[in-house]
């Protein structure tokens, strides 16, 4: 269930006024809209007490908290790369619970929790959240100043590693192997001596991990 809090939603297809805002001040802000996105198991719990129970076990193992958040960014991932390619918009980007401004796990009835409420919740403690984060605080920060300052730059490799990252992490292995194949070949194509032979010594397994994907995607597509 996809809602929005915290400010009057805009009108459809930016209908409306047609004409900007005067404002008094420059610091001025409007109040911001907020995307709250709930994800509903579709096998429902039979009692309150046994929502209170999953609840209470949920808090008392971090793995288990971890994965019942992890799947539900998963999904919530699923339904915003099903809106890209629909909206033909490569400006919808997946999302990760450590930019969330609150995350919660709960149950309640079907109304309450289609409307973003709960009978009972647990409402994830910042470092619950920020679990799983690989990268020091400080260094994208230092990174960042370097590239803004002009002395690095970001290498075209770079995002195309990401990006085959994403889709690993998605559960998304077809795409994952294309990506990574292609991220490949720009660091090949920037390396010099053992960095390159370092590298290249990796082409062929991902060579061979994209073949398999075409011949997966031949067989589903029924050419055999």
């Amino acid at each position: 269930m996809l809602g929005t809090v915290g400010a009057p939603q805009r009108g459809l297809f930016g209908r409306g006024r047609r004409k900007g805002t005067a404002v008094d001040e420059a610091t001025q802000a409007a109040a911001v809209p907020i995307a709250r996105a709930t994800l509903i198991h579709a096998e429902p719990l039979a009692s309150a007490e046994e929502g209170e129970l999953w609840l209470e076990r949920l808090r008392a193992d971090d793995k288990a908290l971890d994965a019942e958040v992890d799947e539900g960014a998963r999904e919530l991932n699923a339904v915003l790369r099903a809106h890209r390619a629909a909206a033909a918009d490569p400006y919808v980007r997946e999302v990760r619970r450590s930019v969330a401004n609150v995350v919660r796990v709960g149950y309640g009835s079907g109304d309450l929790v289609a409307d973003g409420r709960f009978a009972a919740a647990y409402e994830l403690p910042e470092d619950a959240r920020r679990r799983g984060r690989t990268a020091d605080a400080m260094a994208p920060l230092e990174r960042l100043a370097a590239v803004l300052s002009g002395t690095e730059e970001v290498g075209v490799a770079e995002e195309l590693v990401l990006r085959a990252r994403l889709d690993v992490e998605a559960g998304r292995p077809r795409e994952a192997a294309l990506q990574a194949r292609i991220a490949l070949e720009a660091l090949l194509a920037a390396a010099e001596g053992e960095d390159a032979a370092a590298l290249a010594a990796h082409r062929e397994a991902v060579i061979d991990a994209v073949t398999e994907m075409r011949r997966v995607l031949r067989r589903e597509s029924g050419r055999g």
